[in-house]
Protein backbone atom coordinates (compact mmCIF):
# COMPACT_ATOMS: atom_id res chain seq x y z
CA UNK A 1 0.00 0.00 0.00
CA UNK A 2 1.37 3.40 -1.06
CA UNK A 3 2.12 5.98 1.64
CA UNK A 4 -0.56 9.23 1.78
CA UNK A 5 0.77 11.94 -0.37
CA UNK A 6 1.50 15.24 1.83
CA UNK A 7 1.12 18.10 -0.19
CA UNK A 8 -0.83 21.37 -0.36
CA UNK A 9 -4.47 21.74 -1.67
CA UNK A 10 -5.30 21.14 -5.25
CA UNK A 11 -5.83 24.14 -6.93
CA UNK A 12 -5.23 25.60 -10.55
CA UNK A 13 -1.95 27.49 -11.46
CA UNK A 14 -2.63 31.22 -12.77
CA UNK A 15 -0.57 30.32 -15.98
CA UNK A 16 0.83 26.92 -17.39
CA UNK A 17 3.16 26.59 -19.76
CA UNK A 18 1.81 25.22 -22.91
CA UNK A 19 3.69 22.29 -24.76
CA UNK A 20 6.57 22.83 -27.26
CA UNK A 21 4.30 23.02 -30.52
CA UNK A 22 6.83 22.71 -33.21
CA UNK A 23 6.60 19.73 -35.64
CA UNK A 24 8.40 16.24 -34.14
CA UNK A 25 7.87 14.12 -37.28
CA UNK A 26 11.23 14.95 -39.45
CA UNK A 27 13.53 14.37 -36.73
CA UNK A 28 16.17 12.17 -37.75
CA UNK A 29 19.38 11.30 -36.20
CA UNK A 30 22.11 11.48 -38.53
CA UNK A 31 23.89 9.23 -36.10
CA UNK A 32 21.96 5.92 -37.11
CA UNK A 33 22.65 4.80 -40.51
CA UNK A 34 20.30 3.16 -42.90
CA UNK A 35 21.32 -0.70 -41.92
CA UNK A 36 20.12 0.50 -37.97
CA UNK A 37 24.13 1.03 -36.64
CA UNK A 38 24.37 3.39 -34.00
CA UNK A 39 27.24 5.90 -33.73
CA UNK A 40 28.46 7.67 -30.22
CA UNK A 41 30.78 10.59 -31.79
CA UNK A 42 33.20 12.91 -30.39
CA UNK A 43 36.26 12.18 -27.07
CA UNK A 44 34.20 12.75 -24.56
CA UNK A 45 31.49 10.33 -25.08
CA UNK A 46 33.72 7.44 -25.87
CA UNK A 47 35.48 7.93 -22.45
CA UNK A 48 32.32 8.41 -20.65
CA UNK A 49 31.10 5.09 -22.37
CA UNK A 50 34.58 3.09 -22.09
CA UNK A 51 34.80 3.93 -18.36
CA UNK A 52 31.71 3.54 -17.40
CA UNK A 53 30.34 0.43 -19.62
CA UNK A 54 32.90 -0.37 -22.60
CA UNK A 55 30.60 -3.27 -23.55
CA UNK A 56 28.38 -1.57 -25.82
CA UNK A 57 31.20 -0.20 -27.97
CA UNK A 58 31.73 -2.57 -31.29
CA UNK A 59 33.99 -0.86 -33.09
CA UNK A 60 36.27 2.44 -33.02
CA UNK A 61 37.33 4.77 -35.78
CA UNK A 62 40.31 7.39 -35.14
CA UNK A 63 41.80 10.19 -37.36
CA UNK A 64 44.84 9.44 -37.93
CA UNK A 65 46.09 11.78 -36.47
CA UNK A 66 44.44 11.35 -33.12
CA UNK A 67 47.36 10.44 -30.73
CA UNK A 68 45.42 10.70 -27.12
CA UNK A 69 47.29 7.85 -25.47
CA UNK A 70 44.74 7.07 -22.23
CA UNK A 71 42.04 6.61 -25.47
CA UNK A 72 44.04 4.47 -27.35
CA UNK A 73 44.83 2.40 -24.01
CA UNK A 74 41.58 2.17 -22.97
CA UNK A 75 40.88 0.48 -26.16
CA UNK A 76 43.95 -1.81 -26.04
CA UNK A 77 42.51 -2.64 -22.74
CA UNK A 78 39.18 -3.99 -23.55
CA UNK A 79 40.70 -5.48 -26.97
CA UNK A 80 37.83 -2.90 -29.16
CA UNK A 81 38.69 -2.93 -33.03
CA UNK A 82 39.87 0.25 -34.06
CA UNK A 83 39.87 1.25 -37.56
CA UNK A 84 41.29 4.75 -39.43
CA UNK A 85 38.67 7.43 -39.69
CA UNK A 86 39.39 8.25 -43.42
CA UNK A 87 39.06 11.59 -44.84
CA UNK A 88 34.75 12.29 -45.63
CA UNK A 89 34.46 9.10 -43.55
CA UNK A 90 32.89 10.83 -40.42
CA UNK A 91 30.44 12.64 -42.78
CA UNK A 92 29.45 9.58 -44.44
CA UNK A 93 28.76 7.56 -40.72
CA UNK A 94 27.41 10.42 -38.36
CA UNK A 95 26.57 13.55 -41.01
CA UNK A 96 28.04 16.84 -42.31
CA UNK A 97 27.01 18.80 -39.02
CA UNK A 98 28.50 15.97 -36.51
CA UNK A 99 31.26 17.78 -34.32
CA UNK A 100 33.00 14.28 -33.99
CA UNK A 101 36.31 15.57 -33.60
CA UNK A 102 37.88 12.41 -35.92
CA UNK A 103 35.84 9.57 -32.81
CA UNK A 104 33.40 7.55 -33.91
CA UNK A 105 32.84 4.62 -32.74
CA UNK A 106 29.82 2.26 -33.41
CA UNK A 107 27.51 0.67 -30.35
CA UNK A 108 24.79 -1.18 -29.54
CA UNK A 109 21.89 0.67 -27.96
CA UNK A 110 20.16 -2.48 -26.32
CA UNK A 111 23.04 -2.75 -24.11
CA UNK A 112 22.81 0.15 -22.35
CA UNK A 113 18.83 -0.79 -21.56
CA UNK A 114 17.40 -3.21 -18.99
CA UNK A 115 14.32 -4.06 -18.26
CA UNK A 116 11.82 -2.69 -15.64
CA UNK A 117 11.75 -6.02 -13.56
CA UNK A 118 15.47 -5.81 -12.85
CA UNK A 119 15.49 -2.31 -12.59
CA UNK A 120 12.80 -2.50 -9.79
CA UNK A 121 14.53 -5.62 -7.96
CA UNK A 122 17.63 -3.36 -7.47
CA UNK A 123 16.08 0.25 -6.29
CA UNK A 124 15.76 0.93 -2.72
CA UNK A 125 12.86 2.44 -1.85
CA UNK A 126 13.73 3.11 1.07
CA UNK A 127 15.40 6.24 0.03
CA UNK A 128 12.23 8.05 -1.78
CA UNK A 129 13.67 7.83 -5.13
CA UNK A 130 12.96 9.54 -8.03
CA UNK A 131 12.23 8.37 -11.90
CA UNK A 132 11.96 9.87 -15.01
CA UNK A 133 8.93 8.34 -17.66
CA UNK A 134 8.89 9.22 -21.31
CA UNK A 135 5.91 9.65 -22.88
CA UNK A 136 6.37 9.49 -26.43
CA UNK A 137 9.31 12.37 -26.87
CA UNK A 138 10.45 12.22 -30.67
CA UNK A 139 13.43 14.71 -30.25
CA UNK A 140 16.65 12.59 -29.52
CA UNK A 141 18.02 16.28 -28.05
CA UNK A 142 15.24 16.26 -25.57
CA UNK A 143 15.73 12.29 -24.60
CA UNK A 144 19.51 13.36 -23.87
CA UNK A 145 18.93 16.34 -22.40
CA UNK A 146 16.34 14.57 -20.09
CA UNK A 147 18.29 12.10 -19.11
CA UNK A 148 21.07 14.56 -18.29
CA UNK A 149 19.29 16.55 -16.47
CA UNK A 150 17.97 13.63 -14.52
CA UNK A 151 21.76 12.29 -13.60
CA UNK A 152 22.72 15.89 -12.33
CA UNK A 153 19.38 16.29 -10.02
CA UNK A 154 19.76 12.45 -8.39
CA UNK A 155 17.30 11.01 -10.04
CA UNK A 156 17.01 6.99 -10.11
CA UNK A 157 16.58 5.87 -14.00
CA UNK A 158 14.83 7.15 -16.99
CA UNK A 159 11.88 5.20 -18.62
CA UNK A 160 11.69 4.64 -22.54
CA UNK A 161 9.11 3.00 -23.84
CA UNK A 162 9.71 0.41 -26.87
CA UNK A 163 7.26 2.43 -29.15
CA UNK A 164 6.11 6.00 -30.25
CA UNK A 165 9.19 7.03 -28.47
CA UNK A 166 12.65 8.14 -29.66
CA UNK A 167 15.32 5.47 -28.86
CA UNK A 168 19.07 5.84 -27.64
CA UNK A 169 20.99 7.06 -30.47
CA UNK A 170 24.26 8.62 -30.82
CA UNK A 171 22.97 12.34 -30.73
CA UNK A 172 21.00 11.34 -27.47
CA UNK A 173 24.32 9.75 -26.11
CA UNK A 174 26.30 13.28 -27.36
CA UNK A 175 23.04 15.49 -25.79
CA UNK A 176 23.73 13.87 -22.06
CA UNK A 177 27.05 14.49 -22.19
CA UNK A 178 27.58 10.65 -21.64
CA UNK A 179 24.96 10.56 -18.67
CA UNK A 180 23.30 7.98 -20.89
CA UNK A 181 25.97 5.43 -19.64
CA UNK A 182 26.26 6.72 -16.05
CA UNK A 183 22.05 6.96 -15.36
CA UNK A 184 20.33 3.47 -15.30
CA UNK A 185 17.89 3.49 -18.65
CA UNK A 186 15.12 0.95 -18.41
CA UNK A 187 12.93 0.06 -21.45
CA UNK A 188 9.42 -0.37 -21.06
CA UNK A 189 6.02 -1.62 -23.08
CA UNK A 190 2.75 -0.24 -22.57
CA UNK A 191 3.50 2.74 -20.41
CA UNK A 192 -0.29 2.81 -18.53
CA UNK A 193 1.00 -0.81 -17.40
CA UNK A 194 4.38 0.24 -16.25
CA UNK A 195 2.07 2.87 -14.32
CA UNK A 196 0.39 0.62 -12.52
CA UNK A 197 3.47 -1.68 -11.90
CA UNK A 198 5.29 1.37 -10.33
CA UNK A 199 2.24 1.94 -7.92
CA UNK A 200 2.18 -1.43 -7.01
CA UNK A 201 5.80 -0.40 -5.99
CA UNK A 202 4.90 2.61 -3.59
CA UNK A 203 5.60 5.46 -6.30
CA UNK A 204 3.49 8.74 -7.08
CA UNK A 205 2.83 9.53 -10.54
CA UNK A 206 3.28 13.00 -11.80
CA UNK A 207 2.01 14.42 -15.06
CA UNK A 208 3.77 17.59 -16.38
CA UNK A 209 0.95 19.24 -18.39
CA UNK A 210 0.14 22.89 -18.92
CA UNK A 211 -3.30 22.13 -17.30
CA UNK A 212 -1.37 20.90 -14.11
CA UNK A 213 -3.99 21.12 -10.89
CA UNK A 214 -0.88 21.60 -8.47
CA UNK A 215 1.67 24.43 -9.25
CA UNK A 216 5.45 23.07 -9.02
CA UNK A 217 6.27 24.18 -5.38
CA UNK A 218 2.85 23.03 -3.72
CA UNK A 219 3.76 19.65 -3.68
CA UNK A 220 5.71 18.30 -0.89
CA UNK A 221 7.24 14.96 -3.55
CA UNK A 222 7.15 12.84 0.46
CA UNK A 223 6.89 9.53 -1.35
CA UNK A 224 8.64 7.75 -4.19
CA UNK A 225 7.86 9.93 -7.54
CA UNK A 226 7.58 8.95 -10.98
CA UNK A 227 7.52 12.42 -13.44
CA UNK A 228 5.85 11.98 -17.05
CA UNK A 229 6.93 13.94 -19.78
CA UNK A 230 4.81 13.90 -22.45
CA UNK A 231 5.30 14.58 -26.53
CA UNK A 232 6.69 18.04 -27.58
CA UNK A 233 3.34 19.03 -29.01
CA UNK A 234 0.66 16.93 -27.98
CA UNK A 235 1.49 16.39 -24.58
CA UNK A 236 0.75 13.21 -22.48
CA UNK A 237 -1.84 10.98 -23.96
CA UNK A 238 -5.55 11.41 -22.27
CA UNK A 239 -5.55 7.79 -20.86
CA UNK A 240 -1.65 8.18 -19.64
CA UNK A 241 -2.92 11.46 -17.53
CA UNK A 242 -5.95 10.29 -15.94
CA UNK A 243 -3.62 7.46 -14.41
CA UNK A 244 -1.41 10.22 -13.31
CA UNK A 245 -2.04 10.48 -9.27
CA UNK A 246 -1.12 14.61 -9.71
CA UNK A 247 -0.62 16.71 -12.61
CA UNK A 248 2.00 19.81 -12.10
CA UNK A 249 2.12 22.85 -13.67
CA UNK A 250 5.25 25.23 -13.84
CA UNK A 251 4.13 28.85 -12.88
CA UNK A 252 5.58 31.24 -15.60
CA UNK A 253 5.72 34.81 -16.36
CA UNK A 254 2.67 35.70 -18.87
CA UNK A 255 5.16 36.92 -21.53
CA UNK A 256 6.24 33.36 -22.37
CA UNK A 257 3.92 30.70 -23.70
CA UNK A 258 5.79 27.42 -22.86
CA UNK A 259 8.95 25.50 -22.30
CA UNK A 260 10.21 22.56 -24.68
CA UNK A 261 10.25 19.07 -22.99
CA UNK A 262 13.72 18.70 -21.81
CA UNK A 263 13.36 21.94 -20.12
CA UNK A 264 10.17 21.60 -18.36
CA UNK A 265 11.54 18.27 -16.55
CA UNK A 266 14.67 20.19 -15.98
CA UNK A 267 12.50 22.69 -13.50
CA UNK A 268 10.94 19.64 -11.65
CA UNK A 269 13.62 17.28 -11.57
CA UNK A 270 15.46 20.30 -9.78
CA UNK A 271 12.50 21.23 -7.68
CA UNK A 272 12.47 17.44 -6.15
CA UNK A 273 15.64 17.04 -5.70
CA UNK A 274 15.82 20.81 -3.58
CA UNK A 275 13.30 18.66 -1.28
CA UNK A 276 15.95 15.67 -1.31
CA UNK A 277 18.74 17.03 -1.49
CA UNK A 278 20.29 13.72 -0.06
CA UNK A 279 19.61 12.59 -3.76
CA UNK A 280 22.50 15.26 -4.97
Amino acid sequence: MRPKRNSKPLRRSKRAPRPDTRSVKTFRTSATSPSGKVYIYGRHALMEALSAKPSVIRKVFLAPDMKDADLRNLLAKYEIPVATLTGGQGRDLVGKDAVHQGVIATMDPSALLISLDEFLEKIDMRKNPALALLGEVQDPHNVGAIIRSAAAFGLSGVLIPEHNQAQITGTVVKTSAGMAFRLPLVSIGNVNSTIATLKQKGFWVYGLSMEGSVPLGGESFSAPSVFIVGNEGSGIREKTLEACDVTLSIPMHERTESLNAAVSAAVVFYEWSRKHPEAL
